[in-house]
Formats: C-alpha cells, sequence, structure tokens
C-alpha cells in the first residue's frame, strides 16, 4: 500500500513495502525520484538493513557464528507497519521475527519516519534494541534520483576533492587508491568501479537541468554513489548515505570488525537521519 504526505512544496508517497520512497514530485508535478525500470534497475529506494551491500560469499559472522545474508539485507522486501500518519509526517515500523532471527540473530525494532518541513524531506531511522545483549547492525539508503548520467554532476559541498575507496573484481571494497575532484561525474565507472565510496560526504548536491536534489547526510559518516554500467543513458543515479562500510578485502568476517558498524546495548535505541532538499528549476 502507498501513503502520501504533502504540503506546499512538495507531495511524496511511500510504500509500506521496504517503507521505500515510491515518489518524490514538486506541486507541478515534475517527478525526481527514480521510477524503476527492468532494462536498468526496478528498484526505486530502498533501505539498507541489517547489512550495507553484499558480503563475501554471502556470510558473516557474530562471535563465531555464521550466518547467511544477501545482497543489502532484508528490510527492503519485508512489510512496514503503519504507526502514524498525518498530512506531512508518515511513520513505518518493522520488528523482528523467528524468520529474521534465522538471518540476524537480534530482536528489533527499526521505525521509519518520513517528514515534509517546506522543500525538505528528512528521513530518520529509529533502531530499537530488543535483545539481551549487544546488537550490532548497518544501515543506510538506496535512493535513486532521476537525471542524465551523461550530462548532469554530483558537486560535493565544501569539498575540492575526495579520496575514494578502491574496488575489485567482486565488488569488495579495497583500501583508498585515488583521490578526485569534489565535483563527480555520474558514471562511476569512469574511475574503473562499479560504486564510488567515499568518507564524511557532508552534503551532496545533484545538480539537473530540472532541479538541484542536496542529500545532507548528518548522521551517516559514508557515502555511495551508483548508477549501473550500461551502453544507454539508465536515466537516473543513486546517492546513498551509509551508516558503515560494505564487505572489503581488508575487513574480517565478524560482524563486529567492519568500520562503522553500529552497537546498540541491551534496551538502547539510537536514530540516524538524513535530509533531501529539493530546489527546482522554474518553467
Amino acid at each position: 500500500m502507498i501513503y502520501t504526505i504533502q504540503n506546499a512544496h512538495l507531495r511524496v508517497q511511500i510504500e509500506d513495502l521496504g517503507a521505500q520512497l515510491a515518489s518524490i514530485q514538486d506541486q507541478e508535478g515534475r517527478e525526481f525520484l527514480w521510477q524503476g525500470s527492468p532494462e536498468s534497475w526496478n528498484r526505486r529506494a530502498p533501505i539498507l538493513f541489517p547489512i550495507i551491500g553484499r558480503l563475501k560469499d554471502n556470510r558473516y559472522l557474530v562471535d563465531g557464528t555464521a550466518y547467511e545474508l544477501t545482497q543489502h539485507g532484508f528490510a527492503r522486501d519485508m512489510i512496514f507497519a503503519v504507526t502514524q500518519h498525518s498530512e506531512q509526517s508518515v511513520s513505518f515500523r518493522l520488528e523482528s521475527s523467528e524468520e529474521t532471527k534465522r538471518r540476524y540473530p537480534f530482536a528489533f525494532a527499526l521505525t521509519v519516519t518520513y517528514t515534509l518541513q517546506e522543500n525538505q524531506l528528512i528521513k530518520s531511522h529509529r533502531v530499537e534494541n530488543l535483545s539481551d545483549r549487544d546488537m550490532l547492525y548497518e544501515l543506510g539508503a538506496h535512493d535513486g534520483y532521476r537525471a542524465a548520467v551523461r550530462e548532469d554532476f554530483i558537486q560535493l559541498e565544501g569539498t575540492e576533492a575526495v579520496a575514494l575507496y578502491g574496488m575489485d573484481g567482486d565488488n569488495m571494497l579495497t583500501p583508498k587508491d585515488r583521490e578526485v575532484s569534489g565535483k563527480l561525474p555520474l558514471t562511476p565507472m569512469t574511475y574503473g568501479r562499479d560504486t564510488l565510496v567515499f568518507d564524511n560526504p557532508g552534503c551532496a548536491r545533484l545538480r539537473t537541468a530540472q532541479g538541484e536534489v542536496a542529500v545532507s547526510t548528518q548522521d551517516f559518516p559514508y557515502m555511495g554513489v551508483w548508477t549501473p554500467d550500461k551502453p544507454f543513458d539508465t536515466g537516473f543515479v543513486c546517492i546513498e548515505p551509509w551508516s558503515t562500510l560494505p564487505d572489503g578485502v581488508f575487513m574480517g568476517r565478524e560482524l563486529a570488525d567492519k568500520p562503522g558498524v553500529r552497537r546498540l546495548a541491551p534496551g538502547q535505541s539510537e536514530t540516524l537521519t538524513y535530509t533531501t532538499t529539493i530546489t527546482r528549476t522554474a518553467i
């Protein structure tokens, strides 16, 4: 089911499947969110939880016990319960189950809240540890925005240059291997990798003919920029705030060893937030 929030600036739709964005439109009806395509990428804006990216052999360890998870975890494919819905805000909640515990051994609750403030969409993720032991988790976004990949660009605010992590043939991270301009092309393969991954992103501004999409990462210390390597212009780019780095050749199998992994004590909770600001170009 799809839920709508709106104000004088934006009309936003969100699905209960994965609590993911389905549409971001201005009041003239111009769409800023990628709408999916089987030819390039059929998703739009999945939430990444409890892991980010793919694991070596789809396996990880918690205190020496092995578990299996496919790419980006399971939250994106699960139905969330709606806990509140007003004209300018909506909240979705997912709780652990016997099914999730077979793949991720913690009892948790994940509440995702979308709130409109003028031309800003604020997305907050409250993670609660309902287990009787410390809980480890990763959290990220994978929001796709409409863009002319061969023409548009992303500007990292206040950054002249950024150091990129490398990536091997299996899309596992390798240590940082080069520094590039803070004005990023929307084709990661320009630099010979599937995804641009870097630290301390601050604010990433996607400049297009339609307007600007500015993603302020706030509580997220890493970012990925991705679009598939295709022989045609895919029409979108993903700007992805991450709490944690995805798997890499310099990391162990223990979830606790992942750079940036979050840890919550029993009964503890925390909220991670980022903001998307839409500035449209006058018609």
